[in-house]
């Protein structure tokens, strides 16, 4: 399969070096340090199990126009980053070329091809001018739930720390071929992959924890294990979730696994530092609407208060205004 990772950063460039070692024709897109690590040196991953694996992508690009039509692209992008290239990526579609989101939270298709009553609405918080929807056609996306951790700890270097699922399905929930041959290529390149009839309710699970705990963790530092072990935290982190699944309830989901399991999930991964605290500490802009935003725009489109979200929203978006205006990360220190 012709795939393109377009942003091979901690997730992207761990399915990039794995698809490529295992014969698959990759490029990827990508900038600045970590692209010319990639070019000079590959794709540099030490996988869960201590493995150590170098992959060379056919082409490593900052121009999508120079890797042409795909039958898949991967887009491995922050949420707030994605309205800045959703033009670009047209260079990259073919008739029948498939693009396999990978953001975390609630994704700006959300309402596209749903069929409910919101079908068409568009997430402000994700797409204010509709520029990202304009640039991609809903009938090319497979919807994709990313539950493996890793962190890039240098350019061109990636750590993966755990997991290796990724759930997808249509829209639309039907069982399609195109679905099922993205299943197929995720479970022969090392990680594994299932087509769900309900890719929104994994979506609303796996945004359970993360409106949560990477949240918490970017305010306090703290890593998965301390936030549910330390009471205080562990009981707004239910606060938060419980919040979000009453939005999620009125809009028709259902969770399949119970809160409190949830949260004893994130404890056993153990002391990891979530995507969010990894950006803090890096003084990258937080990925905050996806997260947050959006819950608290949809949970006003179905009159469900979020006074807890609403607040960690703003101490979150305050955090962003300064590594964003100072040009810093913040990272804690020994005294």
């Amino acid at each position: 399969m012709k795939i393109c990772v377009v942003g091979a950063g901690a997730i992207g460039g761990l399915l990039a070096a794995r698809m490529a070692q295992a014969g698959e024709r990759v490029t990827v897109v990508d900038v600045g340090p970590h692209l010319e690590a990639i070019r000079a040196d590959g794709l540099r991953v030490t996988l869960a199990d201590g493995e150590k694996v170098t992959a060379r992508p056919l082409l490593a690009t900052d121009d999508p126009a120079r890797a042409g039509p795909q039958d898949l692209v991967i887009l491995a992008l922050k949420a707030h980053v994605i309205g800045q290239v959703a033009e670009r990526l047209a260079a990259l579609n073919g008739p029948d070329t498939m693009i396999l989101p990978l953001q975390n939270g609630l994704p700006w298709w959300y309402f596209q091809r749903h069929g409910g009553e919101f079908e068409g609405h568009r997430i402000a918080t994700l797409d204010p001018d509709g520029r990202i929807a304009a640039a991609i056609d809903p009938g090319r996306i497979i919807g994709c739930v990313v539950y493996p951790a890793a962190e890039v700890v240098a350019p061109g270097v990636i750590r993966h720390v755990e997991g290796n699922r990724f759930p997808v399905g249509e829209l639309d929930g039907r069982t399609t071929p195109r679905v099922q041959a993205v299943a197929d290529l995720f479970n022969r390149t090392g990680f594994k992959s299932f087509v769900l009839d309900d890719i929104r309710g994994e979506i609303w699970l796996k945004l359970w924890g993360n409106l949560s705990f990477n949240t918490i963790s970017a305010l306090t530092h703290a890593t998965l294990e301390d936030i549910c072990r330390y009471p205080l935290t562990r009981r707004l982190a239910a606060d938060l979730m419980g919040e979000a699944q009453a939005i999620a309830n009125k809009l028709g989901i259902t969770f399949r696994v119970p809160l409190e399991k949830r949260i004893e999930g994130a404890e056993k991964v153990g002391p990891h530092k979530t995507s969010t605290l990894q950006d803090v500490e890096a003084g990258r802009a937080l990925e905050l609407d996806a997260l947050l935003g959006a819950v608290i725009e949809l949970g006003a489109l179905v009159g469900v208060p979020t006074p807890h979200i609403d607040a960690v929203y703003a101490c979150a978006k305050l955090l962003n205004e300064t590594i964003v205006r100072g040009g810093v990360g913040v990272r804690a220190v020994k005294a």
